[in-house]
Parts: C-alpha cells; structure tokens; sequence
C-alpha cells in the first residue's frame, strides 16, 4: 500500500510538474533532434484541466491537422447525410433520336465523380433513345466561385502533377488524373494510359537505364502536355525509368476542360452516341431539365476518407462546400445551394468556419484558414484554438462520425507505422500534419486509467524534416498514454 502510494505521489508530482514545462524525455528529444523549445506548442486536457501547456496561444501552421477544422465544421454545418450531386441537363428537344440543343454537365462538389458515373449518366440517354447531340457539351462549374481557382496559380512545390497538390472545383471527374502503366524490359518501354480520353495519348521519351526499380521516382521529370495542331494532345513522359521494370503512377497534368470533355465524348462515343458541337464553359439555364445525375456517398464516408490517408483534395472541395451548398432540411440527402451574396466561395467558407468557432466560443484570433486542408505556407491555428475545436468534437452530435474518421495509431491511415509498441498503439486517434518545416498531431490519446485526453502539439522548424519531428511528437503521445494515476486495487 506504502509502495503504491509512493507511486501514486510520484506520478502526481510529475503531471504538477509537466504543467509547467515539457517532460524531460521530450525536451532532451528536442535537443538531440536541433529542434528549439520556441518552436513547438502544445496543449494536452484532461477534462477541462490542463495536463500540459506549452506556447499553446501561439498561432502556428498546423499543416494537415487543419482538416479536423474543416471535416467537423463540414459535419455539424452541413450535416452527415450531406451528398455532393452532378447532373446532366439541357434546354434542347429530342426528336428521333436527336438530342436538339445543348448539353450541360453540372457540377455540383460531388466529390466521388469518376469516369464510371459519367458512363451510366450517358447510358441514362442511350435508354432515353438519344442517339445523337445536335449542340454543345457545355461544362458548368459555376457552383465555386471563381470556377477554376487553379488557373494561373503558382505551384506549391516541386511537384504539382502529383495528386496530393490537386486544386479542387465544383465539377472534377477522377480527381483529374491520368493513370499511366509503365512496363520495361531491356529495350523497351511500354505505356498504357486510364481513363481513354478522346484524341489523347501518352508517349516517352524517358530513356532505360540499369538502376533499381523500388527507386524508379529518383529519374522521374514532370510530363511534357503537346498540343499538336489538329487538337490531339500528347503526354510526354521524360527523363529516365529503371530496365525490367514495372509501375503505375497517376498524374494530374492536363487541363480539367480537356480532360472532361475528352472524356465525356470518348464514353458517349464508346456507347455509339455522336455530339456534333464545341466542348465549352458555361452556366446551366434554370429552366434546363434534369436528364440523370451522380449523388457522392454520404458526409461521413467522405470524411473518413479525408482524414484517414489525409486527402487534400477532398478536404479543399468539403471547405468550398462549406461556401456553396447547405444541408436540404427536407430530404435530408442533397445538397442545395446555399443563397448568393455575391461573394467569393473562399469568403463565404471562410465566414462560416468563422462563425461555427465563436458559436463554440472560440476564440479566433490569428486563425488563418486558406484551403482547409493544411497544403498551405498561410494557415495559422493555435495548440489552444485546436484543443477546444477537439473538446467540441467531443459533444457534437456527430462525435461518433468525427472521431472514427481520425488514424488509429499503429492500425490505419497515416498513423498505421506510428507508435508500434507504445501503450497509445490501437487506442490513441490522432491526425498527423507535415510539410517541409512542420510536423503536427492533434486528437485524442486515452491516459493509462483509460481517460480520453485532448491532444495538441505542433512543430514548426526547419530541423522537424527526416523524422526529427515525428519522433518528439511520438514520445510526446507515449507520455500522455502512460500518464494518470492508477486506480485502487490495480496493479
């Protein structure tokens, strides 16, 4: 009894002291790893009451961990039977078979659009009996505003085909990418490219050389687009790929026009159906009537998929939503477009996360949000800001949904490597963050009697590269989850 009494002081006098300062464990770590006792802020809550706080009111870049802002205030604003939704219309009569007038493919955030929902909405006109389109495809991406945000926009680094730096808009099928099958032998590459697009191919003029396959990348450039001058487009692939080797890779280099309507037209081709006019961008007129639709997978699938792997993608097209479209209070189902004001879908996202905060009775000063989901150098959120977002987390009527959506350390998602032998593997749901010059988590850990514990700790250094911030923040976790002191009559 004396033994766990001693204990018991012990592990009080070392939670009074972590209050005030970070565990010595963590700040040795620090130091090893060249990173400064500035440059790291946390919040960890029992409760109410504070386990450990550290530079917790500084604002900081929270890289992907930003997406727990976005997804909750997406759930409790827009509800968990929220659906994205992409319809085809037209003003246009169809007579013997002809479609006169007009094609419009509204897009309307419907996150899970892909090239098989485009086939069975042209499929839902070839039982209609339209055969041919005597006018325009027209692409209406007017929902977003502006509609094409990725115009012009510098890249943020040095890889913009890849998928995780795709810039969302209202209407984007496959999340813009091309699927490419790379199959070497001695002398000889050999290119398949998915989905088919019309007058699109894929070429190389990447060069075989002796090097190591699982290393393939280390001679990867970013593909060439050729326009040739009859409107066939060519990707070119370029530098090097290893002998005897194979790989797929998607990449995101053509313009979502083309890719779209290329698309749209290589489908309805395929299903025997012929359209006469221009691939262009427009609105849909209001009294255009509904030909068939694409509804997504409900809110809370869609969130699971956004933080568990982390999808910047997904979490950028639920922000804008948060600006665009509103629950339909009717049916419960459909997502209706919320009223104009003539502001831009960025403001009004903006606005409404803004406003679910001070709702919360968050504070949100210095909160910056630029995309809602951390691929940012300008989002800025506090330790504190974070922790009470997550302690309201915990109340929402949508708590289930919200916390089943975050990795599980040492199981899934990003955290699935992560804390392997520690006594948080399997029971702490945590949201990993990283960029260049930040590592962060942010969740909950459950302490040693089993107690869920608020947790917030962002790295914002140059040194957190290369695993250096990772390994803080782990050992940071590993303290918490053995923290608490053991209840009477354990062990």
């Amino acid at each position: 009894m004396l033994r766990r009494s001693a204990l018991a002081l012990a592990l009080f006098s070392s939670i009074s002291f972590a209050h005030a300062q970070l565990p010595q464990a963590v700040t040795q770590a620090l130091q090893q790893n060249g990173i400064g006792q500035d440059e790291i802020g946390v919040l960890v809550l029992r409760g109410d009451a504070a386990v450990l706080e550290h530079r917790a009111s500084l604002p900081m870049q929270p890289a992907s961990t930003m997406k727990l802002v976005t997804t909750l205030v997406g759930l409790e604003r827009l509800g968990p039977a929220f659906r994205g939704r992409t319809e085809l219309r037209t003003t246009g009569q169809v007579e013997d078979g002809v479609l006169r007038g007009s094609l419009y493919l509204k897009g309307g955030a419907d996150a899970d659009l892909a090239g098989i929902d485009i086939d069975n909405m042209l499929r839902a006109l070839r039982y209609e009996g339209i055969e041919r389109i005597e006018g325009d495809l027209v692409l209406d991406r007017e929902l977003f505003q502006p509609a094409r945000t990725d115009v012009g926009l510098p890249p943020f680094d040095e890889s913009p085909e890849a998928y995780y730096n795709v810039i969302p808009d209202a209407l984007l099928v496959n999340k813009n990418m091309l699927q490419l099958d790379m199959r070497s032998t001695g002398s000889r590459l050999q290119l398949r490219m998915h989905p088919e697009l019309e007058r699109v191919a894929v070429t190389s003029e990447m060069m075989l050389v002796d090097a190591n396959c699982a290393a393939w990348e280390n001679g990867w450039q970013q593909p060439e687009v050729r326009r040739e001058p009859d409107g066939r487009i060519k990707v070119v692939l370029r530098g090097t790929f290893p002998k005897n080797c194979n790989r797929s890779y998607g990449v995101n280099v053509l313009d979502r026009d083309d890719y779209v309507g290329r698309l749209v037209r290589q489908a309805w081709s395929d299903q025997g159906g012929v359209l006469s006019g221009r691939t262009i961008t427009g609105a849909t007129p209001l009294d255009a009537r509904l030909l068939a639709a694409h509804v997504s997978r409900q809110l809370p699938e869609l969130v699971r998929d956004t933080n568990k792997p982390s999808d910047n993608a997904l979490a950028r097209t639920l922000f804008l939503s948060l600006g665009s479209l509103q629950a339909d209070p009717v049916a419960g189902s459909l997502a209706l477009p919320a009223p104009g004001t003539g502001e831009s879908t960025f403001a009004r996202a903006d606005a409404a996360v803004r406003g679910w905060l001070r709702e919360k009775q968050i504070d949100d000063a210095g909160f910056v949000i630029d995309n809602g989901s951390g691929l940012s150098r300008i989002e800025r959120i506090s330790a504190q800001q974070m922790a009470r977002l997550l302690q309201a987390g915990l109340r929402s009527p949508w708590a289930p949904e919200f916390q089943s959506s975050m990795p599980i350390g040492a199981v899934d998602g990003t955290m699935r490597r992560r804390l392997q032998g520690s006594p948080a593997a399997g029971r702490a749901r945590l949201k990993t963050g990283s960029l260049r010059n930040v590592t962060a988590l942010a969740g909950y850990v459950p302490d040693a009697n089993g107690i869920p514990c608020v947790f917030v700790a962002m790295i914002n250094s140059e040194q957190s590269g290369n695993g250096r911030g990772r390994a803080v923040l782990d050992l940071l976790v590993d303290w918490v989850a053995r923290s608490g002191v053991p209840q009477a009559g354990s062990e």
